[in-house]
């Protein structure tokens, strides 16, 4: 599924969080879409324990979205940042 598809992989020997990650995925714009994410992770649980160390961990993140009706007249579909 998907006019935009995103993968990325993040590996680290080690890795440790002082805090819980907040972590949010958004689709800024007009029109209406369907859209997934999701992470596959390797040796890192969900959720992570502040404090812990994680050893040899590996973390795909993909992430697919498709414009299922296009955007009302006049609206481009930007962000309202005005660039």
């Amino acid at each position: 599924m998907g006019d935009i598809l995103f993968r990325s992989t993040v590996r680290a020997e080690r890795l440790r969080f002082t805090q819980e990650p907040q972590t949010v995925v958004r689709f800024p714009g007009t029109g209406n879409r369907q859209s997934t994410s999701h992470s596959d992770r390797a040796h890192l649980p969900a959720p992570v324990t502040p404090g812990q160390e994680y050893q040899d961990v590996t973390v795909v993140y993909h992430l697919a979205t498709r414009l299922t009706r296009e955007p009302e007249a006049g609206r481009s579909g930007d962000d309202d940042t005005g660039r």
